[in-house]
């Protein structure tokens, strides 16, 4: 491949985990690579580059993508994985708290794509594939916020594809369920514990420990997002493992009243009156 036809991409949240697997999937699939991370991070072995870039800074996400753009002329593909959790119901966390998420998972994702859109329209064409979840199209009890988080990229994901089409560049939603990660390690906890819902949290601290037992691989995800990024005629979403195609299926197709029945029993939670 001719070094002026290789294409460019950027991957966010690449230090490790859902991230670092598909900048790897995508330096195999013949992109370059440049993966971000918060702190300067060491340039991985196969070639990826590391620079460092704090989503909620728009001027640190300046300067990454003149970084990229400086040193290969184009940026083809943006892949905004960087993200967090907050884990625990929904009124023991405060404003602040929310706020701090909304900051890296949806204005984070804002910046970057907005970063980068002019630079994609000059050439003619670019993709953005922005890492969502399931939690962003189904209910999320005891991550509602998280959720909420991810909603907001799928409605701002779709909506930004519209206007945008015509312009060579296309949005894409690839919708993971539970990764075997680092992420529910690195859960924040609500900031204004409460008394009656101690017995929900251990429940819930009960309920991430099994299902990360046989959660998807984060190179599940990683295929996927690859998929979606060179796909001739992308789709507007890709669920990402078998789980999150079986979600994904049951709230299209299933009444809301069964859905809501079917989630309560696999998070362990009492029967609907």
């Amino acid at each position: 491949m001719a070094q002026g036809s290789i294409k460019t991409a950027i991957v966010t949240g690449a230090a490790s985990g859902i991230g670092l697997a598909t900048a790897k999937a995508l330096q195999a699939a013949g992109y370059r690579v440049f993966g971000t991370s918060r702190k300067l991070a060491p340039d991985k072995s196969n070639g990826i580059r590391m620079l460092v870039c704090d989503v909620t800074d728009e001027a640190s996400v300046a300067v990454m993508v003149e970084t990229v753009f400086g040193e290969t002329g184009r940026i083809d593909l943006l892949v905004n994985n960087a993200g967090f959790g907050i884990s625990g119901p929904a009124e023991e966390t405060s404003v602040t708290q929310a706020q701090a998420m909304f900051d890296v998972n949806l204005f984070g994702v804002i910046r970057t794509t907005q970063a980068v859109l002019p630079l994609m329209r000059a050439q003619r064409g670019g993709r953005i594939v922005n890492v969502s979840s399931v939690q962003g199209l189904i209910p999320a009890p005891f991550m509602a916020l998280y959720g909420a988080s991810k909603h907001a990229v799928e409605g701002y994901s779709e909506s930004l594809d519209h206007e945008v089409r015509g312009q060579g560049i296309r949005i894409v939603l690839v919708e993971p369920a539970f990764t075997r990660t680092a992420f529910d390690q690195n859960l924040v906890r609500p900031d204004k514990p409460l008394d009656i819902y101690a017995a929900d949290r251990a429940g819930r601290g009960k309920f991430l420990s099994e299902v990360m037992k046989t959660a998807d691989a984060p190179e599940v995800v990683a295929k996927v997002v690859v998929k979606a990024a060179t796909a001739e005629v992308p789709k507007r979403r890709y669920a990402a493992g078998p789980k999150a195609r079986q979600v994904s299926l049951l709230r299209r197709f299933v009444p809301a009243s069964a859905f809501d029945k079917a989630l309560r029993k696999e998070m362990q939670l009492p029967p609907l009156a």
